[in-house]
């Protein structure tokens, strides 16, 4: 007999506070996330340069290590040549693996070793244990996903070798085991030490007053309060720390106490540094984005709460079925910020998409120009809500809705909800002229960019392999229909390409005479951007060889010509950049349009009759901007998102509602080329190479995964270096 599900509470103190434990250690998984392989590179770096420049001092400089070896610190049990040779070596060697994270335990463990015999045999310091608290952190745990390790880890593991496999084994047995008991004493190890700090402090008042208020005076405390509040922090938070209750903010706390001082003693003195506080430093980060461990006051009470007053996270099965079920259609920019914030609202998420995967729109068209590759700008959507567990993910294309029924109809299947939620986005709209789409494809998902990417780069050879002077031109002859900001990047992408990115790999042609052709129906390009910075767009297209036609429209497309009013162009290429639609989300629910097909909404973006039903992104018409329209950009999309979490939130909680959703405008950003980009933030307005750069690090830091941030920075960084686009594939039928 099956036992009924539990009902999770919505509301009450412990329900509160299991929450909010959640809550925090979410933030702090994502610092994790975003910032534990720099600081693993960052030790891994700064011990290595210690050791290699020692190394490389005394081989050059033979005579002074066999010094050293004999008079300054002779090893008791070892011959002194012996003994500088092995040191000069291992300073040598297993530095360069510890840097670059090759085979890191291994390297780490000499490193400790010498580290261990200088301190016993030779003089004891404050460094040399932050060096061996540091290798011994390394040599258990290992090195981060910034190494080579990481990189070729698995394909090492299964080297047909013998041990290999075993180490690998122990290595994670290593881990699991060691690394508990490791992170206490380090605590406890940090916590006696400012804690004995913290009493000599008190010990000695009138002295800890007198050096805030004439050695490193505090500029915004007082001496006394300055004194009062350190002496404070080093009694308390040491003792939170060791026994690891709210530990990484104890940690954080003795971080920011540390940094304070050394900013302060900087400004006193600039010439003046004390190393050991960037040792501080380094292990106060790995407590504060790694953790204080399981063997804490934090994970048990964090579990009793878990028991008590279990959430999302705790339950599975016919529990998560019994809960309110929100049902997302869309995984863009919206439905994803929407799934995420539902994370531990007692609710079950079920988020269905056509694809697998979420994709980065804004970045489309450097997939279409050969600058990017597919994966670069699209994630598994089933990868992004791994760690969700009251998300699931149906991949599936959506028929209709059912409103009375409260249902989703995907295929076959119908798919219950309590709160519907449509961010279905948008498609190309060919203003009535749909038959052009076969000869003027449009840029709205992976399949366009690829397809246009074909048609571009079969182009080109088609050109080198026409016959006549007039059917070469044709096929080099690429046009562009609309001036927004797809329309601006894509011409620019092109001829970009054609003028840097072929140069010298075609024989009867020459890519850089190519003709690439702007066309926009209106008076100026970037129509939401002042007129100054569309002026600037137009000057900067044209310098690339770009020729922009304004108030012209295009009357005709059939694949061998364009006609531009009375002007009939010979092109055998043509991009789509000119409108979009929305999706049919408004005819399944039988609701209100504007001319595009957005489905009007009221100021909670719930469809008007339906309350349980909302829509954002660009499948929704809200008059949130100031009474204006919401624009179709990704911040809309994820600000939409964030406002329908917050109202389920409440509703699932029972508390009452949040305001009327209002858009705040955060900017508009389009890149033109090469070192050149347009940016009205409406404080500030910039274009040029300062402007690109700023468009570069919003596209990156928007762009899903760590990895796709750094892929994306590789691929660009490359292409500037050396002109060159390493995309350049043609694939698919050219039919």
């Amino acid at each position: 007999m099956t036992e009924a599900p539990v009902r999770l509470p919505t509301s009450g103190m412990g329900r509160r506070a299991a929450a909010t434990v959640s809550g925090v250690t979410d933030v702090f998984r994502a610092a994790e996330a975003l910032g534990m392989p720099a600081l693993d590179l960052l030790i891994r770096l700064w011990i290595a340069q210690a050791f290699w420049v020692s190394g490389m001092r005394k081989v050059l400089d033979w005579d002074l290590a066999l010094n050293l070896s004999r008079l300054e610190y002779p090893v008791s049990w070892m011959d002194p040549v012996l003994a500088a040779w092995i040191g000069a070596g291992i300073e040598i060697v297993f530095p360069v693996l510890l840097a670059f994270g090759l085979a890191t335990r291994l390297a780490a463990i000499p490193l400790l070793a010498l580290t261990v015999v200088i301190q016993v045999e030779y003089v004891a310091t404050e460094i040399q244990t932050f060096w061996m608290l540091l290798l011994g952190w390394l040599i258990i745990r290992g090195a981060g996903p910034l190494s080579l390790d990481h990189l070729f880890g698995r394909g090492f593991a299964q080297i047909p070798l013998p041990g290999v496999s075993l180490g690998y084994r122990l290595a994670g047995l290593l881990k699991s085991w060691a690394l508990p008991p490791y992170l206490v004493l380090m605590r406890v190890w940090v916590a006696m030490i400012f804690f004995n700090a913290g009493l000599t402090r008190i010990g000695d008042w009138p002295s800890q007053v007198f050096l805030f208020e004439h050695v490193h005076p505090l500029p915004f405390l007082a001496p006394g309060a300055a004194a009062l509040i350190t002496a404070s922090a080093e009694i308390v938070l040491p003792i939170l720390l060791a026994v690891g209750l709210l530990g990484r903010l104890s940690a954080l706390g003795l971080l920011v106490m540390t940094m304070t001082i050394q900013w302060v003693i900087g400004i006193v003195d600039p010439a003046f540094h004390l190393q050991v506080h960037y040792y501080w430093m380094m292990v106060f980060g790995v407590l504060v984005l790694g953790g204080v461990g399981p063997l804490s006051v934090d994970r048990g009470l964090s579990r009793w709460l878990h028991h008590w007053y279990p959430g999302v996270d705790d339950v599975s099965g016919d529990t998560l079925a019994a809960l309110p079920q929100v049902v997302i259609v869309g995984a863009g920019f919206g439905g994803v910020t929407l799934a995420r914030s539902l994370r531990h609202a007692p609710c079950q998420v079920t988020l269905i998409d056509r694809r697998n995967y979420h994709l980065f729109q804004p970045l489309l068209y450097q997939v279409a120009t050969a600058g990017l590759s597919p994966s670069d700008i699209a994630t598994p959507i089933r990868s992004m809500f791994r760690d969700q567990n009251n998300a699931r993910v149906l991949m599936g294309r959506v028929t209709g809705i059912d409103t009375d029924g409260k249902a989703v109809q995907v295929g076959d299947s119908r798919i219950a909800y309590d709160h519907l939620v449509l961010a279905t986005g948008a498609r190309h709209s060919y203003f009535g002229k749909d038959e052009w789409e076969p000869f003027a494809p449009g840029l709205k998902k992976i399949d366009d960019a690829t397809d246009i990417r074909r048609r571009l780069l079969t182009a080109f050879e088609r050109a080198e392999t026409a016959e006549t002077p007039a059917e070469r031109e044709a096929w080099l002859t690429f046009v562009i229909v609309g001036g927004g900001p797809t329309g601006v990047e894509l011409a620019g992408a092109i001829a970009e390409l054609a003028r840097t990115g072929l140069t010298r790999e075609f024989r009867s042609i020459d890519p850089t005479k190519a003709r690439v052709l702007l066309v926009q129906a209106g008076p100026r390009l970037l129509p939401p951007f002042p007129e100054r910075l569309s002026a600037i767009t137009k000057r900067a297209l044209e310098r690339l060889g770009v020729e922009v036609l304004l108030d012209r429209r295009v009357d005709a497309v059939d694949g061998n010509t364009v006609k531009i009013g009375e002007e009939r162009i010979a092109a055998h290429t043509v991009f789509w950049a000119a409108g979009v639609a929305a999706s049919p989300a408004a005819k399944w629910v039988k609701g209100e349009t504007d001319r595009s097909g957005r489905l009007k909404v009221g100021p909670d973006l719930s469809v008007p009759g339906h309350p349980d039903i909302f829509a954002i992104g660009d499948t929704a018409l809200s008059d949130a901007w100031d009474g204006k329209p919401v624009p179709g950009l990704a911040p809309a999309a994820k600000q939409g998102g964030e406002y329908v979490g917050r109202l389920l939130r409440a509703r699932l909680a029972g508390r009452p509602s949040p305001k009327p959703f209002r858009y705040k405008h955060l900017g508009n950003l389009a890149t033109i080329g090469r070192s050149a980009a347009v940016v009205d933030f409406g404080w500030l307005r910039l274009s040029g190479p300062l402007a690109w750069w700023l468009w570069g690090l919003a596209h990156i830091a928007f762009l899903q995964g760590a990895q796709n941030r750094i892929s994306v920075a590789i691929e660009w960084f490359w292409a500037y270096l050396t002109y060159q686009r390493r995309t350049r594939l043609i694939t698919g039928s050219s039919e």
